[in-house]
């Protein structure tokens, strides 16, 4: 099942259903408002949710209408909580070496993971500002997931039942904001601006082989100004997103709707490039003694687009924004959801 939301004024938007060719979209509405009531009842509305799928798919659907990416939201622009880890081992392994960093203390046997904002998570298209490129513009390309409520101190050989849906991600990051955050001990948060998402979120039988273990077995390709900077698999986890959920959840519940990133996909093959800049400025700096390449200029453009092992394109559609200026960002970031901010 494929799940979208439509911008419509509001602060949650509108779900609709997206057909398995991503031709179609069909309104949810009458079955749930919105992505993240369609979470907090999961239990009633997932069967009637899929038999909608299905007529859309079998052209079936009375209100079918085609699919728009440029109408997407974030398929939750907001949600109770965004928690991002740091599954790919071999991505941190290169951070400590071009920066000549001790470990981090039980790195490969205790995942990583960081808090960040969830109450403005940005559409695939939406232009992205920021306030200088001074501060080093940076993305970075992940795979996440979309939990069911997930009782404190559950095991991980449980949580994978927990697992509601699967997003495509872009982590923005801040890199000289950052290095200073770290230091305090205090971790991420003007180094973290809003996240974005691709338009579509699926439930996992949807990528068939390709989820295993917990892990999207895709790979992730990224590109600055149609340049291609990487096409990483997300199957290199150290960590899988049970683990990563039974992490989050050690210590306190989870609420419907929290969202676990992957951390920025990473692998030992140099030849498929990276998943964000840092990581290449990184093994530049390891080949060359200084780093070559810049962080983002305001007018870059960043896409992303996961692709099967047979270079079919995944479900989750594709993110294509640029990066602005904050005063010049543009009204098309759907300006009547700032004043939407009703409790969740």
């Amino acid at each position: 099942m494929k799940l979208a939301t439509y911008d419509d004024g509001t602060m949650d938007g509108q779900l609709v259903v997206v057909s398995r060719d991503l031709q179609q979209a069909a309104d949810a509405r009458a079955i749930a408002p919105n992505l993240l009531t369609a979470l907090r009842r999961w239990q009633s509305v997932e069967v009637p949710l899929r038999a909608l799928n299905e007529r859309l798919d079998d052209g079936r659907a009375d209100d079918a209408m085609p699919f728009d990416p440029a109408r997407c939201l974030a398929p939750l622009p907001r949600a109770p909580q965004w928690c991002d880890g740091s599954a790919f081992l071999n991505h941190g392994r290169l951070m400590d070496l071009a920066f000549d960093k001790p470990p981090i203390p039980d790195f490969e046997t205790i995942p990583v993971m960081y808090q960040g904002a969830s109450d403005d998570l940005l559409g695939p298209q939406a232009d992205v500002p920021f306030v200088t490129e001074v501060d080093g513009i940076d993305f970075e390309g992940e795979f996440g997931v979309i939990v069911d409520e997930v009782v404190m101190a559950t095991p991980a050989t449980d949580c994978c039942m927990r697992i509601r849906l699967l997003v495509q991600i872009n982590d923005w990051s801040l890199r000289n904001i950052g290095a200073r955050e770290v230091r305090t001990g205090f971790g991420f948060l003007q180094a973290k601006p809003s996240t974005s998402f691709a338009p579509i979120a699926v439930t996992p039988d949807e990528l068939g082989d390709a989820w295993r273990d917990e892990r999207v077995d895709m790979q992730l390709g990224i590109w600055r100004n149609g340049e291609r900077i990487g096409a990483a698999s997300g199957r290199e986890m150290a960590f899988s997103f049970a683990d990563l959920i039974a992490h989050a959840a050690k210590t306190r519940r989870l609420t419907a709707g929290t969202i676990i990133g992957s951390g920025t996909v990473s692998n030992a093959d140099r030849s498929v490039g990276s998943s964000c800049l840092a990581e290449v400025r990184a093994i530049e700096m390891v080949d060359h003694g200084a780093a070559r390449t810049p962080f983002l200029k305001f007018g870059d453009r960043v896409s992303m687009q996961a692709r099967f092992a047979d270079g079919r394109d995944g479900p989750f559609g594709r993110i294509d924004q640029k990066v602005v200026r904050a005063d010049e960002r543009h009204e098309s970031v759907a300006p009547s959801r700032s004043s939407d901010r009703g409790s969740m």
